[in-house]
């Protein structure tokens, strides 16, 4: 009986959809296991062979723990909002819904072929009302409440509304944009206008004047992934920088519980270690400026209080409110030309550049230790969103102000006893202070961490700031000047927003005539007809952001069909949280920081019972290209193979990857592949055209694109899956090469021969022998450590060392092949499911029970010891594992071999090294 995998797959799949095989419900008589992908965006292209590779290793641990007794949730659905869907709109003016469904079909009938155990009755779309409604509903709570610095928690809106009517803002411990004073009474006299501009400032999901990376050309803002070199990712569209009022969520609020919950989730360092950077923890002080002959006064933030006296200059972000305050007319000219000179530079790139930009402003502000001036410049190498957006630059002991320094020729002051800042700046972590004098605070002679300790007290003592913990993350900007994304719930009366009711939604996404910005420059909801509330309030014009629906989408895969609750606190308190999250690197701050704040912030409402949303996180590495090349002899059309190569002047070309294998190239369809290929000669070695190959980003400009459907179609599904583990570590990123291929595929014939002797099925019900169950429990004990520790490409070399044993051993035992299949189901379920069912069985081996390891089958009754005389090895011996030192010793010394190498002499020592060797001291 033939391996037919083309018949064995799609009936199989056909089955397990039939019998709602991997269909889950809440059971409580049996653990509880989530496993998460990452939620995948549909994109036109379809996946590539690269796509499933956490898919199948999600699908792999998702299978063992049901074998082993878990009650599984492996839910799947699409990311549909997003910026492609809608440039293809308007470009070909077809709706982006129609555009993302065709998307998921494409991706959904892939995924089929692959084989996963997914329960479909649990699909989520971005784009469904169903869905979004409850996106909608989470940012009304949002805007509903005020984070409470004092409890560390959200807290309703209205109970701050209570303490302004009672006490105004005295011991108020509120997140807000702005630190503001007012008293009840002056509460109570403001109008209603007033009352809601005042609570915007505390309001977890607010309004406020950011700065962006706005795209005209596109008509809307991008997020930083969305931006390169000045330029949008999509389109290559200049992207400058300009302050907008958006709506915003309150993340950093919750920056130190961001923080704090790392410790209690199992993640790798790395991943921690990014996500603390992003957050960017660091205590320290804050200190007012005045700025010379004016009013103004500013605050900077700084971790190094202690460096004040060696301030020369201060920076100004180029975005910051004081530069138009500060700049003197003289400077006004240069100031506004550097400004539209790096209008351009995000954010990240100004962070990782560092040439020298920067302009002086004309102005100077007062040193609040020492009386000194100290210019005041502007920069893009400061950043508005961190601390105030302007610094105190201290040149000695910083990097870049020492850079700027040295550019623009301004003073430099060491502050540490004997260090060289000739030509660097010097890390001034520890050392005794210099040239640290002045206004009553005296340093010299203290050591650095004295020297901070002492300059906070006297700043606080004297007025001049404040102690102060401060984090580099930044509140979310939420909105998007888009069609294709999650309608606000927000209307707006007297230009200030309110939200909709909750029975109200889902406030649905309008048809529009076009999906362009008005020609007033109004998002592209300005263009739908009777965009209003009650029909005259209108409505908000952005949509939410693409990370908006995916911020707490497996939450709504424990409950997807309740339409009264995001979900219900019994299933919640069941499923809990995802105990496995698998998804790639590129999520490492963005996403997963908002869906971490989004949880935190349901957890603190009530909504969910557990604080952190992903117990584990396994990170899959990438799968690149491997590209093929033919090599052209120049002014010709004749190409040479790889080894002939160097003997011709030659062009080497990018070829279709599908049109080669083992790196040996189908001639005629690589003349049928592009028609100036039609006539190509060749020449070739050994009667073959072999072609280069490299390691390269798999992409369709470099024709290395493998389609996960035609190997499904070539070698099936089982294959595809085994073989993406078997190429290498989960974590790393390895190339595709189909060059191996053929051996995993004949694995799977090789085990499917263990079954079958001349289309008969072999299968015994006899005694397994002693080396069967030893080869099996050796298989059991491997892969059930490799599977927990994601080790799967050492998995499968043992699949293979054990078929190949028990080939050896011609083994038809029923219950060695049994334990075999269920060992290998989470690998490639379907020949397991057909041989399952083939010895007998009649229901399906996803409900098998995962073998139980037996170490007694491990233990070996002998060992082989080397015999060795005066160290050196001259032959072996067998003893059984129970032989004493006493019985080792005395067979060795009469054994006929030994006679020869004592040669009548008396041995002086016999050394017995247990399990190893035996040597005989002459």
């Amino acid at each position: 009986m033939d391996y037919n995998f083309r018949e064995i797959e799609k009936k199989w799949q056909e089955y397990w959809i039939q019998n709602n095989t991997y269909k889950v419900t809440e059971d409580n008589n049996r653990p509880k296991y989530y496993v998460l992908d990452m939620f995948p965006y549909p994109s036109g292209a379809g996946l590539h062979v690269g796509h499933p590779l956490g898919y199948i290793a999600s699908d792999i641990y998702s299978r063992f723990k049901r074998l082993k007794g878990f009650n599984v949730l492996h839910p799947m659905g699409y990311d549909a909002y997003g910026l492609p869907a809608e440039q293809y709109a308007i470009q070909t003016g077809q709706h982006p819904a129609i555009t993302t469904q065709n998307n998921i079909n494409r991706y959904k009938e892939q995924l089929d072929k692959i084989g996963f155990c997914y329960d479909w009755s649990r699909e989520i779309r971005t784009c469904d009302p169903e869905y979004y409604k409850w996106t909608q509903w989470a940012f009304i709570q949002m805007f509903n409440h005020y984070y409470d610095n004092s409890l560390q928690k959200a807290r309703p809106i209205t109970e701050l509304i209570k303490k302004f009517e009672q006490n105004g803002t005295s011991n108020i411990q509120a997140a807000c944009s702005e630190e503001l004073n007012f008293t009840a009474d002056e509460w109570k006299v403001m109008d209603e206008k007033e009352k809601q501009k005042t609570l915007l400032n505390y309001r977890i999901a607010y309004l406020g004047d950011t700065m962006v990376n706005w795209c005209p050309q596109l008509g809307t803002v991008l997020a930083n992934d969305e931006v390169s070199e000045g330029v949008s990712v999509r389109g290559g569209y200049p992207v400058e920088q300009k302050v907008m009022r958006q709506w915003c969520l309150r993340v950093s609020a919750y920056a130190q519980r961001l923080l704090d919950g790392l410790s209690t989730i199992d993640w790798t360092d790395s991943l921690k270690e990014t996500q603390k950077n992003w957050i960017g923890r660091s205590e320290g002080a804050e200190m007012k400026f005045k700025v010379v002959n004016s009013d103004i006064e500013f605050t900077i933030f700084t971790t190094r209080a202690d460096t004040i006296f060696g301030v020369t200059f201060m920076v100004l972000a180029p975005e910051s409110e004081y530069v138009k305050q500060v700049t003197t007319p003289d400077q006004q000219k240069a100031v506004e030309e550097y400004l539209e000179s790096i209008k351009h530079r995000t954010e990240r790139e100004r962070l990782m550049d560092k040439s020298v930009s920067g302009v002086f402003s004309g102005a100077y502000a007062i040193n609040p230790l020492n009386n000194e001036k100290i210019p005041i410049w502007i920069s893009d190498y400061v950043l508005a969103g961190y601390g105030t957006g302007a610094i105190m630059a201290v040149p000695a002991h910083d990097s870049r102000d020492y850079a700027f320094a040295k550019h623009f020729n301004l003073p430099i002051i060491p502050l540490i006893e004997g260090c060289d800042v000739s030509k660097e700046s010097f890390d001034a972590k520890e050392g005794k202070m210099i040239n640290s004098c002045g206004n009553g605070l005296n340093l010299n002679g203290l050591e650095v961490k004295e020297a901070i300790a002492k300059t906070k007290q006297f700043i606080k003592e004297k007025n001049i700031g404040r102690v102060k913990v401060n984090y580099r993350l930044r509140d979310a900007i939420f909105s998007r000047q888009r069609y294709w994304g999650e309608p606000f719930p927000v209307y707006y009366k007297d230009d200030m927003p309110y939200m909709l009711d909750e029975n109200q939604l889902p406030l649905l996404l309008p048809e529009i005539d076009k999906f362009l910005p008005t020609e007033k420059g109004e998002p592209p909801l300005g263009r739908a007809k009777n965009w209003k509330f009650r029909d005259h309030f209108p409505l908000e014009l952005c949509t939410m952001p693409g990370f908006a629906g995916s911020s707490a989408y497996y939450i709504r895969y424990m409950d997807p069909h309740n339409n009264n609750e995001l979900v219900s606190k019994s299933i919640n308190e069941y499923w809990r949280n995802v105990d496995l999250y698998i998804g790639g690197t590129e999520h490492a701050t963005g996403h997963l920081i908002y869906s971490r704040f989004w949880n935190k912030f349901l957890y603190d409402i009530g909504i969910v019972c557990e604080e952190e949303p992903f117990k584990k996180l396994v990170n899959q590495g990438m799968i690149q290209g491997r590209s093929n090349f033919v090599y052209r002899i120049k002014d010709t059309n004749t190409f040479v193979s790889l080894n002939l190569k160097n003997n011709y002047e030659t062009t080497p070309i990018h070829v279709d990857v599908n049109i080669v294998n083992n790196d040996i190239l189908d001639i005629e369809a690589f003349k049928k592949w592009r028609p100036e290929f039609n006539t190509a000669q060749f020449i070739l070695e050994d009667g073959k055209y072999i072609c280069g190959w490299a390691v390269e980003k798999m992409s369709k400009s470099m024709f290395n694109v493998v389609n996960p459907d035609d190997i499904v179609e070539r070698y099936g599904a089982d294959t595809l899956r085994l073989y993406e583990m078997f190429l290498g570590p989960l974590e790393q990123s390895k190339p595709w090469d189909t060059n191996g291929i053929d051996g995993v595929h004949r694995f799977l014939k090789k085990l499917w021969n263990l079954f079958f002797d001349n289309n008969n099925l072999a299968v015994k019900n006899n005694e397994p022998t002693k080396e069967e169950l030893k080869s099996l429990h050796k298989l059991i004990k491997k892969v059930s450590w490799d599977i927990e520790n994601f080790s799967f490409n050492t998995s499968i070399s043992a699949f293979m060392i054990c078929v190949n044993e028990l080939s050896t051993l011609k083994s038809r035992n029923k219950h060695v092949l049994e334990n075999l299949l269920i060992l290998l189901t989470p690998f490639a379920p379907h020949i397991s499911e057909e041989l399952w069912h083939q010895i007998g069985n009649v229901s399906t081996i996803c409900d098998a029970q995962w073998p139980i390891l037996n170490e007694n089958y491990l233990k070996e009754n002998s060992v082989n010891y080397a015999i060795s005389f005066n160290g050196k090895a001259r032959f072996n011996l067998e003893f059984s594992t129970s032989a004493s030192k006493e019985d080792i010793e005395k067979e060795v010394l009469n054994h006929p071999l030994s006679a020869k190498w004592i040669d009548g002499k008396t041995p002086k020592k016999i050394i017995i090294v247990p399990n190893k060797i035996v040597n005989i001291v002459l």
